[in-house]
């Protein structure tokens, strides 16, 4: 099912973005590949922990002024979609911390949830 209702909308570069949540994946272990996205006023922030109290931050500027939100997920899952979508540009909307993500291409009907 297709996620309806979704709030909170951005747009981001498929490359950077990519490329930092690789950085980020660096410090997720074999059992726990998750990162936490954190939106805010014109900034996307990508964070990941370790069980070595290690941390990776990644900051990415984008058109954004609504809600701030703080939203986990599985950094592979991230990247096999975005390795997916060809576009230069990704599109999320997202709800709240414990609902689903739509990820487009802009101006595209394909899509994907996470």
């Amino acid at each position: 099912m297709i996620p309806a209702g979704n709030t909170r909308h951005f747009a981001v570069s498929r490359e950077l973005l990519a490329s930092a949540l690789q950085r980020a994946a660096i410090l997720t272990t074999d059992k726990f590949k998750g990162v936490r996205m954190v939106l805010g006023a014109g900034s996307l922030k990508i964070n990941s922990t370790n069980s070595d109290q290690e941390d990776a931050q990644e900051e990415l500027e984008i058109d954004y002024a609504g809600d701030g939100l703080d939203i986990g997920f599985n950094v592979t899952y991230l990247l096999d979609v975005l390795a997916n979508l060809k576009n230069e540009q990704v599109s999320f909307a997202l709800g709240d911390a414990l609902g689903s993500a739509l990820i487009t291409m802009p101006d595209s009907e394909s899509s994907s949830t996470s």
